[in-house]
């Protein structure tokens, strides 16, 4: 789990800094086809007012990883639960406006939602919990 959020936390930062920067270096073709990184990367979905996408992703993966490492169940996996469903909605949404407004997609963009996507069934399944309790038995066994 926090492999993912690694991932995708580095993947969005990669893209925060290619939307903050302007550059359009993104190793990803730009030709006339289906997949065009730069057309959907400069393109107005690709900012929610005023905040490029990619920051909402080093946001979300951030502090998924921050409630995967909250150690508890009750709340705290409804919680976990509640922002990694967000998050796959908003992905969700990235897509169709890949597919349908913009008209292209971005491999980087979908290696991002493959990650939000394994961390949210992970979420749901309850896979995640596996590693918050391995962090509480590991802090437990230091204070013995």
């Amino acid at each position: 789990m926090y492999a993912l959020c690694a991932f995708g936390f580095a993947v969005s930062g990669y893209l925060t800094a290619e939307h903050v920067s302007g550059n359009t270096s993104l190793a990803c073709p730009t030709t006339a086809g289906v997949v065009n990184c730069e057309r959907v990367t400069t393109s107005p979905q690709s900012s929610v007012g005023p905040v490029p996408v990619p920051v909402l992703g080093l946001v979300w993966f951030a502090v998924l990883a921050g409630l995967i490492a909250a150690p508890g169940r009750g709340a705290v996996r409804t919680l976990r639960t509640a922002w990694a469903l967000g998050g796959l909605g908003f992905v969700c949404y990235l897509i169709y406006a890949e597919l349908f407004l913009v008209g292209s997609i971005c491999l980087w963009c979908s290696a991002v939602h493959l990650a939000a996507f394994a961390l949210s069934l992970a979420a749901v399944a309850g896979l995640d919990d596996a590693d918050g309790a391995a962090l509480e038995k590991g802090a437990a066994g230091q204070h013995s």
